[in-house]
């Protein structure tokens, strides 16, 4: 059973590490977009999910909440 859960904290690990490299890509690109806008189109992306939270008036807002939560967990 020890080899199993060291199994899933590796994998646990890993996908951290790919998690934190996505949102650094992402943080690149907005850069990229912000110096020559439209090249990334990330911006636009980026507006459209927080957009489709807000109209979703407080139940968006919750998960959105929740999603940070976990997020930051």
């Amino acid at each position: 059973m020890a080899i199993f859960k060291d199994i899933i904290q590796d994998i646990n690990g890993w996908l951290k590490v790919l998690a934190e490299f996505g949102l650094s890509l992402i943080l690149v690109f907005v850069l990229i977009d912000v110096l020559f806008p439209g090249t990334t189109g990330i911006i636009n992306n980026l507006a459209k999910i927080v957009e489709s939270f807000a109209k979703e008036g407080i139940v968006g807002l919750i998960a959105l909440l929740i999603f940070l939560l976990i997020y930051k967990r």
